[in-house]
């Protein structure tokens, strides 16, 4: 009867109960608890797998660059970091605001270990999220105009809670491109959030972006409703390669 009971869970997909009936009849002390107890237990378990299972479908849409968590930050080596700010952003409140946020600071500095960190806690709060490198992300768009799926990866990217843009103006964009950029971020505004990280300073997008007319559109889209986090410091990679270097060199003195 119990592993009828066990294959009839598999046939409804109900893993995370089949796993918890599986604990309670190894355990004993479960057989003192009342039926609607152990119910409670099966249902709970049930719905906390499936929980874990649409973060880890979200995570991976995603395609966050790294493994990053807020509690991992290292406050110390990003100077001047607003960590009020950061409590807050933390929060998901601005997505729900339907806000944006802009990381700028130097390259190495983390912008990507905390726009990482910031996508995967969105995940986390039930929010869809796409993280993309802006050049990679601005190639498929003119890959998509050119075979005809143009329109549907724009409404694509309209329907997401949150999208993150890496590397923003590592590069000059070109016309297609700022065009681009124009129609997903009037697409969104308003409507849903976007996060920047960029090592060029916000003063300089306008230039940047070369078409005055257009950057006027583009930034009046992303920049006023958006909160600033600017970061700085030293290099992380910088620092870490010279940590590594010592711990080479102290390793070599000791074998000697």
């Amino acid at each position: 009867m119990r592993q009828l009971t066990l294959d009839r869970l598999d046939e409804l997909s109900l893993e995370g109960m089949k796993r918890a009936l599986k604990a309670q009849l190894a355990n004993p002390a479960t057989r003192d608890l009342s039926f609607e107890d152990r119910l409670e237990l099966l249902l709970q378990a049930e719905s906390e797998l499936r929980q874990e299972k649409r973060l880890a479908t979200r995570v991976k849409r995603a395609g966050v660059r790294q493994n990053a968590r807020l509690e991992e930050l290292d406050y110390r080596a990003m100077r001047k970091l607003d960590r009020s700010l950061l409590d807050s952003l933390a929060s998901c409140r601005w997505i729900k605001e339907k806000r944006n946020v802009i990381l700028v600071g130097p390259t190495g500095i983390g912008k990507t270990f905390l726009s990482s960190a910031l996508t995967l806690k969105a995940c986390e709060e039930g929010f869809a999220a796409r993280y993309y490198r802006a050049p990679r992300l601005l190639h498929e768009l003119e890959i998509a105009r050119a075979d005809g799926t143009h329109k549907s990866k724009l409404a694509s990217l309209a329907r997401v809670d949150l999208v993150v843009l890496d590397d923003w103006l590592v590069a000059p964009p070109s016309d297609g491109h700022r065009r681009d950029l124009l129609e997903m971020l009037d697409d969104r505004y308003d409507g849903k959030s976007t996060m920047i990280c960029s090592q060029l300073p916000v003063e300089h997008w306008h230039e940047a972006i070369g078409d005055p007319t257009l950057a006027d559109a583009i930034l009046d889209r992303l920049v006023h409703n958006a909160y600033r986090l600017e970061i700085q410091g030293e290099s992380l990679r910088k620092t870490r390669g010279l940590a590594q270097a010592e711990i080479g060199i102290i390793d070599k003195t000791t074998k000697a």
